[in-house]
């Protein structure tokens, strides 16, 4: 029988959504409990039992059922608890997740980020850390995972040019994703972010090292984790945080802190890029073309009532999204293309010289 405390399991993101899949879940091992992985490390998994926080071995037939699903272990996902004799805790299955956050590295390669996850703190400085284009890339990260995205831009209190950045993040992103620009170290974090900190919520922090994730993850979850500074030329941080953690928030929400994220993809088809990018495709279909690329077409509805430079990423990231749907031979092909292209663009310049 499965061992469930409800009360002390809602401290660490139980909710009716997770209780409601666990009539699916494998009870056989005796003496088993539900408890949530906190932390993933090469050799053990962190996880916590609503009552103690424990180090884990995955079971070798656990770790072939995720590899069969293209899967793996990651914070926040449910699983299955038991120790035995030696007083070695082991963990035999995993609760199918609600949603999963992934990203594409640039060899294409699927990297897990977090489970079971229901908002995404998409944190940004107002320094040199602020970068609209890379904003909108973690919002197609969540978008494709079906996680509420949530930005939240720090530094508030020595950022530069703060009112009118904030209001060219409106402009572009318009109300559809709320953003606060907050000084993290005033202690007024929690109370503007309550509403997604409420009882058995998860959230988990994005942004680049430097950025403040630990310092935002230290005011809301009342933890210790450790900071650092940011390099002034550049402002980017010195990866304080190495791996993925899950922390209790006083009420009842938990955090999941992440490591600086700077050159990867969203895992993302073409219909979740273009949910993040909702204005463009409705602007889209009034334009004179159907294949209109919003460059220089006539009748095109998008430029002009679009920040060009929106335009832009969404084409950046639509191209990276196809080259990720690619097999390797459509790959090889692609890059033969391009390798002919350049070739004779190089010849018409030598041409043009009188080479």
């Amino acid at each position: 029988m499965l061992d469930i405390n409800f009360e002390s399991l809602r401290l660490i993101g139980l909710n009716h959504s997770i209780t409601s899949q666990l009539t699916t879940f494998d009870h056989a091992v005796p003496g088993g409990r539900l408890a949530r992985v906190c932390e993933v490390q090469r050799d053990w998994i962190g996880v916590h039992d609503g009552a103690t926080a424990l180090n884990a071995r995955p079971l070798n037939r656990l770790l072939r059922a995720l590899a069969a699903e293209d899967a793996a272990l990651a914070v926040g996902d449910w699983v299955l608890l038991s120790t035995d004799g030696d007083d070695v805790h082991w963990l035999s299955a995993r609760l199918t997740p609600l949603n999963h956050l992934a990203r594409r590295t640039s060899e294409g390669r699927r990297q897990s980020l977090a489970s079971n996850v229901d908002t995404a703190l998409l944190v940004m400085g107002l320094d040199h850390d602020f970068n609209l284009r890379r904003l909108e890339r973690y919002i197609a990260l969540a978008d494709a995972a079906g996680v509420a995205p949530v930005a939240v831009l720090t530094k508030a209190d020595i950022g530069i040019d703060v009112e009118a950045r904030m209001a060219q993040l409106r402009r572009r992103l318009g109300p559809q994703v709320p953003a606060f620009a907050l000084n993290t170290l005033d202690g007024d974090s929690a109370r503007v972010l309550a509403p997604w900190l409420g009882m058995g919520q998860t959230l988990i922090l994005l942004g680049t090292s430097g950025a403040g994730k630990s310092t935002l993850t230290n005011a809301l979850a009342n933890s210790a984790q450790a900071t650092g500074g940011v390099r002034a030329d550049d402002s980017r941080g010195r990866h304080t945080t190495t791996a993925r953690s899950l922390h209790r928030c006083p009420g009842g929400a938990c955090i999941i802190d992440t490591p600086g994220l700077r050159g990867w993809q969203p895992d993302a088809g073409e219909d979740a890029l273009a949910a993040t990018f909702d204005d463009i495709a409705a602007l889209a279909r009034q334009c004179q073309f159907r294949d209109c690329r919003h460059q220089a077409e006539p009748g095109c509805a998008v430029r002009g009532a679009v920040d060009p430079d929106r335009i832009l990423n969404y084409h950046k990231l639509l191209r990276e999204v196809r080259r990720t749907e690619q097999t390797p031979l459509e790959r090889i092909a692609d890059r033969a293309k391009w390798k002919v292209l350049v070739r004779q663009a190089q010849s018409r310049g030598r041409q043009n010289r009188g080479g």
